[in-house]
């Protein structure tokens, strides 16, 4: 299984190829936006996998986690410690 990032711009003007892609050769497409990651294409046989196997959703899980962006601002203040 192959795992590849496109922008939604590409994504958008490949749309075609990206579909063939994902079906005939199981790939998933990671789509961003601005950099920041967006949505996953996959095959509806990918996708019923994931739902019926724990470790392909732990695997799922991961990426997702890896790839969501931290928007952490600031400092965490203690006050009273």
């Amino acid at each position: 299984m192959q795992t590849k990032a496109i922008s939604s711009t590409e994504a958008q003007n490949n749309f075609g190829r990206v579909i063939d892609d994902v079906t005939q050769n199981n790939t998933r497409y990671v789509i961003k936006r601005r950099t920041s990651s967006q949505a996953i294409i996959m095959s509806l046989a990918d996708f019923e996998n994931i739902l019926l196997n724990q470790n392909e959703q732990a695997k799922m899980t991961t990426l997702i986690r890896e790839l969501t962006p931290d928007y952490s601002l600031g400092e965490t203040l203690r006050l009273g410690e």
